[in-house]
């Protein structure tokens, strides 16, 4: 069985003490966790001096029946999503696609979370960050932490779900999309909308000298800074400007990037 004492160990020893991070995070390796995921945010939080994660919500999303040309979408193909579509809140959960970690921080007395209908963020001592973000530049928290020393935390979970390297391709000069979500009363254009990331695993032997980890039986975690990832990619991409694409025939957003070289 974990515990927050483990989990504390653990989280202490990637020497974070000092620095604001984001994270990502899959419970499941850890298996059973006494007191659940509050066991695992507490443990964090006394870990490190601030904390944000993701806490996107895709149902908010609509697809118009025509749009820009080259935007790495079907227009007019999803009509039953379209339906289903609900309007952005601040009370509105997480994707289940996060995890359940970003929830439960969501849901913190202490946190705060952004407003932006997609691509939100929450966390706890993090205005600064949080500030930043606008609907033009959903990833401003990102580089804001990056400024600020921060780090990137994954627990249990590899480069394909390290929003970080979706703002590090912007840098780089990566095409980025436009989506569409709804309001209450409204629908708003979302500009630099990221890529797909299901090819970002490649990444890791590139930050292997840089990454921390630690392993907790079955589990692990690891931890590497903002500023190494974003110099990195940036460097891979100016090498090679289809670095990093997934393979997927059918993926409309890399296949987008294909298409303009970049």
């Amino acid at each position: 069985m974990t515990g927050y004492d483990q989990l504390k160990d653990a989280f202490s020893e990637l020497d974070l003490a000092d620095k604001p991070v984001i994270a990502h995070a899959s419970l499941h390796p850890f298996g059973y966790i006494h007191h659940g995921a509050d066991a695992v945010l507490r443990a964090l939080l006394v870990s490190v001096p601030a904390l944000i994660m993701p806490t996107f919500t895709y149902r908010t999303m609509i697809t118009p029946e025509v749009g820009p040309h080259n935007n790495g979408i079907h227009y007019g193909g999803d009509q039953y999503y379209n339906r289903e579509a609900r309007p952005f809140t601040a009370k509105m959960p997480a994707d289940p696609l996060m995890g359940i970690l970003p929830e439960t921080l969501r849901n913190h007395p202490s946190a705060r979370r952004t407003s932006h209908p997609i691509l939100s963020f929450a966390g706890i001592n993090t205005d600064l960050f949080l500030d930043a973000q606008t609907l033009y530049d959903p990833f401003a928290p990102i580089a804001a932490l990056a400024q600020g020393d921060g780090w990137v935390v994954l627990i249990n979970v590899d480069h394909t779900v390290n929003t970080s390297i979706h703002y590090a391709e912007k840098l780089a000069g990566r095409k980025q999309f436009i989506r569409w979500a709804l309001l209450s009363d409204r629908v708003v254009e979302c500009p630099n909308f990221p890529g797909d990331s299901s090819g970002f695993n490649a990444l890791a032997e590139h930050l292997d000298t840089s990454t921390r980890r630690v392993e907790l039986g079955d589990a692990f975690i690891q931890a590497v800074p903002l500023k190494i990832v974003f110099e990195i990619v940036q460097d891979l991409i100016n090498q090679d400007p289809l670095t990093l694409l997934c393979q997927r025939t059918d993926c409309e957003r890399c296949n987008a990037v294909r298409a303009t070289g970049m």
